[in-house]
């Protein structure tokens, strides 16, 4: 991946190439976990949220979270759910066209927010099934740790 904001294309790339065999609620708890420990790792601030329809499989706050990140993880998981790709691609399609999310969504802002942290959770021949969304830290920084968490959790699935 180029240095600073990642492209369309590679948003795109990773989507494709973290799609999941399955997801169940083991497979969130474990995913969840493996959130849990790489925030830890970094003593980052964020909440962790997984669902998988409008089911809340896992949840999890972190020491220097709060209820505000909550409402964050809201709006960006209802941005995945309505748009079907992560919130930073949809937020870096609007800024690509000169305009930014607020500006041309004409969404309720109170409701979304395309900023990165929500990532959709797509299974091999179904879709997108729920999503992964991590708050508190830059929206970009939010990204490449859920990106990371899919990323190991697909290796060591395979393993």
């Amino acid at each position: 991946m180029s240095t600073g904001a990642p492209t369309i294309s590679e948003l795109i790339a990773q989507e494709r190439r973290l799609t999941l065999p399955r997801f169940g609620y083991d497979d969130a708890y474990a995913l969840g976990g493996l959130l849990v420990t790489l925030a830890r790792e970094r003593h980052a601030p964020v909440a962790i949220d997984i669902r998988r329809g409008p089911q809340q499989l896992f949840h999890a706050a972190l020491p220097g979270s709060s209820a505000d990140n909550d409402a964050w993880i809201d709006r960006k998981r209802r941005v995945v759910e309505r748009y079907g790709e992560s919130s930073y691609l949809v937020g870096t399609r609007f800024r690509a066209k000169g305009t930014t999310f607020e500006e041309s969504s004409r969404l309720d802002l109170d409701t979304y927010a395309a900023h990165g942290g929500s990532f959709p959770i797509a299974v091999e021949g179904a879709g997108v099934v729920g999503a992964v969304t991590v708050s508190g830290l830059p929206q970009a920084e939010d990204h490449a740790l859920v990106v990371e968490a899919l990323e190991q959790f697909l290796t060591r699935r395979s393993s």
